[in-house]
């Protein structure tokens, strides 16, 4: 039985997001919900059971430290996923699991989608869609992967009318 994920919201500037992004947290949970059922109608195997998935609204200085930290990166950057599914973990339909937790910056995400002519909502859905394949163990680091991940990412965002990110 597929159920569709629980998404818990963190944040460190409620208002700030708030103000960027009208009614923040119905947008962040219904598009993270879409993208996971969308991936699941497109075959992407899901564990049974019900998703847990956090999403941490932040700004650059705390997904800077989270970058720093765990992958070693020093800058800040627009979104970070961690995913927590274990494929060897067999769940009942009723058990709870963690999918995983999402990191959003609301300033680079702002300012990428002000640099690309995105309305914020367009760049968010986006990176929601992104990381939830992320959670589901998708990647982009090569070449092969990317060519997996991002057909699924474009045929979702055109199902909700944004543009292919990826062409110029």
């Amino acid at each position: 039985m597929l159920n569709k994920p629980s998404v818990i919201i963190e944040f460190d500037n409620r208002e700030d997001w708030a103000a960027a992004l009208p009614d923040t947290e119905k947008f962040i949970t219904d598009t993270f919900t879409a993208a996971w059922l969308f991936a699941v109608a497109e075959g992407v195997k899901v564990p049974d059971g019900k998703p847990e998935v956090t999403i941490f609204l932040t700004d650059d200085e705390h997904i800077w430290e989270v970058n720093k930290e765990y992958r070693g990166v020093d800058r800040p950057t627009n979104v970070l996923s961690f995913p927590a599914i274990e494929e060897d973990i067999n769940f009942t339909d009723d058990m709870p699991y963690l999918a995983g937790d999402i990191f959003l910056s609301l300033d680079t995400t702002l300012q990428e989608a002000m640099t690309d002519g995105k309305t914020l909502a367009n760049h968010t859905a986006h990176l929601l869609i992104h990381s939830c394949l992320h959670l589901l163990g998708f990647d982009h680091e090569t070449d092969e992967q990317a060519a997996e991940m991002e057909p699924l990412e474009v045929k979702f965002l055109a199902k909700m009318g944004i543009k292919n990110p990826y062409e110029d």
